[in-house]
Order: structure tokens, then sequence, then C-alpha cells
């Protein structure tokens, strides 16, 4: 059996260029719907070597990343403006428009 980490990294290698997903629905899709905070403690220790598309990956807000997983959230932003997400007047991901359905 895999484990959650592991569950999580295959998850989030599964979001096509152009969507992002939440913490809370990762959670949810692995059968874990109260565990979107593990989600974040999965990301966070992401191995080095492991080429995850991590920045997409934002809060139920739109919010992007704390600045220690990108060395900045400008970098995270330019990453998902170059697969063409769009941002609200607050710097925030539009979750609406690019919310991927998890399939």
């Amino acid at each position: 059996m895999k484990g959650f980490y592991h569950q999580v990294y295959e998850m989030v290698a599964a979001i096509p260029a152009g969507r992002v997903a939440t913490y809370g629905q990762i959670a949810s899709l692995l059968g874990k719907p109260q565990g979107g905070r593990a989600v974040g403690w999965a990301m966070r220790a992401v191995p080095a070597d492991l080429k995850l598309p991590s920045h997409r990956v934002v809060n139920k807000q739109g919010a992007l990343a704390p600045v220690y997983a990108f060395g900045s959230q400008e970098r995270q932003r330019r990453m998902l403006a170059g697969e063409g997400i769009t941002f609200d007047k607050n710097g925030r991901v539009n979750v609406e428009q690019h919310l991927w359905d998890g399939v």
C-alpha cells in the first residue's frame, strides 16, 4: 500500500498545465476530506529530485504558496501565468475558472 505522501505526489503529477488544484481538493480525491493540511505538509516535503508541478497547488481561495515553497510567490505566479492561469485583482488564482476536475 502506498503512503499518503506518495499518493499526494501522484495526484499532483496528474494536474495538467493550465489547471490548479487545492490542498483540500487533493485530500478529498484521496478519500481524506479533512486532510488539506496533511496535503500541505506533503507538498512541503517534496524531494528536490522529484519533478512535480507543485506550482499548480493553491489554497481554496486561490492564494499562492508561502514564500519558502518557491523562493517567492512571484516565481509561482510567473509559472502559472506561463500556463495561461489568470489572477484576480488581489493576486489570487481565479479558481473557478482554472480548477482541475480531478479526472
